[in-house]
């Protein structure tokens, strides 16, 4: 394993590396939290499918076609086609917005009064989203090292607050996109042939296996359904992508390198359900199905070539990770407690220092409770019911209706939040009936609330379509309206 450990340890030095060399260029709030909003659509691409494709696509979608087969894909199919949906239709007009935040956005919408409480909702669905990808620290770290899970998820976090702290965004896109690229060789080039391969080819998968394991809708309709409500509508409104979004150059960029990543997506999909359909012909009775990617990765590949691969599962736990980490410190310094303090910090540079004390401060509250949870698909439900019951409506509703309120908005967000928490606490926080109800209310809330109340200020609405046509300037440290 020597040459493997060598491998990993190469991968986590050169993380730190671009985290010192990202420290270098974050010299304002622009290029600290957004790149300076200057992402070609190469590294736009990358770093977009870095960050939508974490530990959860990679391990869980191995293990998910280790259960189902080739229709295990869907749960990854269903982000890739979200982000599709984002790229085509919406990220050309978020990225012309020129925000930092979803909040801002909402704020910009609807006159000023809807970004404290959705700062709220976005900011735990961002934070249970990095607790998930921190816990997946545990499963790779064991394989490598046999590390206690405590130990490994406080060394795999500790590398990912550090380069994020040093230089936010800019250090960020530059690991994302090396992890792109690791990713990329790792699964598609090396562990995906040589699983069908080591397996005996489709043919002695086909023979071995049931015939549903090849059904590509052997998951179940309503599992599908489910997966699109919460991955497909997750990407469109999630803080994490958006602030992806807006590193873009242009909103050409935005659009069509999306689009490129979106479609890769949907080809590791389908990558990480072969190679668990593999592994269940190779492991046909392992204890619990998100084993297959770190079995076969540990017995099947040889010296080098499975370091390779161990640093891509690793690179994209981190990739979402840090992601997730930045828009969580994002939403809670400026839609939070920039709110709550009444003013907002003058000078670029004191921005830069309290984005970063925020990633920081943020970080460790992640480790802190990643290492107090153990079940990564219940903290992912609820970061994604919150999510979607509470902020899609009101973010849709905002881009798509012109006669949605700001009353509206928060009744949405009010009514659909607590609908979610309330059904997750009568039904199971893994059942579908939160998601589906959550959703159903907020939007009757949102129609109703707005239909009843006075109509949004023709200036605010005015003020919008300039800046959805990209003709108002970037916002920068404006003050807060007095009636927030």
């Amino acid at each position: 394993m020597a040459v493997d450990y060598a491998v990993i340890v190469v991968y986590l030095a050169g993380m730190l590396a671009m985290g010192w060399w990202g420290m270098r260029r974050a010299k304002s709030k622009s290029e600290f939290l957004v790149a300076g909003r200057r992402l070609g659509p190469t590294m736009y691409s990358g770093t977009m499918a870095a960050i939508v494709l974490g530990g959860a696509s990679t391990i869980g979608g191995v293990g998910l076609g280790y259960q189902y087969g080739l229709s295990g894909a869907w749960m990854v199919f269903t982000i890739g086609l979200g982000l599709l949906a984002l790229s085509v239709f919406f990220s050309a007009r978020i990225a012309r917005l020129k925000v930092y935040t979803v909040s801002e956005m909402l704020d910009l919408r609807y006159g000023g009064r809807a970004g404290v409480i959705s700062g709220v909702v976005m900011w735990a669905y961002t934070l249970m989203l990095a607790v998930t990808s921190t816990i997946a620290y545990a499963t790779i770290f064991d394989v490598l090292f046999d590390m206690n899970r405590t130990v490994a998820i406080i060394l795999g976090g500790s590398i990912v607050v550090a380069y994020s702290t040093l230089g936010g965004m800019w250090s960020i896109t530059l690991t994302d996109m090396v992890q792109f690229v690791v990713k990329t060789v790792g699964v598609l080039l090396l562990l995906l042939p040589i699983a069908v391969v080591k397996a005996g080819g489709f043919s002695e998968m086909k023979a071995q296996l049931p015939t549903e394991y090849f059904d590509p809708l052997g998951i179940g309709g309503e599992t599908i359904f489910t997966y699109v409500l919460i991955y497909t509508f997750g990407m469109l409104i999630g803080q994490d992508i958006w602030q992806r979004v807006f590193t873009a150059r242009s909103d050409t960029t935005a659009k069509w390198g999306g689009t490129v990543a979106g479609t890769y997506c949907l080809a590791y999909a389908l990558a990480g359900a072969v190679i668990g359909t593999a592994a269940k012909v190779l492991y046909p009775k392992l204890g619990s199905p998100d084993d297959a990617f770190a079995t076969i990765v540990k017995d099947e590949l040889p010296v080098g070539v499975r370091g390779l691969v161990l640093a891509a599962a690793l690179a994209a736990v981190m990739s979402t990770s840090s992601g997730a980490l930045i828009a969580c410190a994002t939403v809670a310094n400026n839609d939070i407690w920039s709110r709550l303090r009444g003013r907002i910090a003058t000078g670029e540079r004191d921005e830069v220092q309290d984005n970063r004390a925020f990633i920081l401060i943020m970080g460790l509250a992640v480790i802190g409770t990643a290492i107090a949870l153990n079940n990564v698909v219940e903290a992912l439900t609820v970061a994604y019911n919150l999510l979607v019951g509470g902020l899609l409506v009101p973010i849709l509703g905002g881009l798509l209706w012109k006669r949605g309120t700001a009353q509206g908005a928060l009744a949405a967000v009010t009514v659909g939040g607590l609908a979610v928490i309330t059904l997750m606490a009568t039904y199971g926080i893994l059942a579908n009936e939160p998601v589906y109800y959550g959703l159903l209310s907020s939007l009757a809330a949102y129609i109703a609330v707005s239909l009843m109340t006075k109509p949004t200020d023709a200036a605010v609405l005015a003020a919008w379509r300039e800046r959805l046509a990209g003709r108002a300037p970037e916002l920068a440290s404006e003050p807060v309206p007095a009636h927030q």
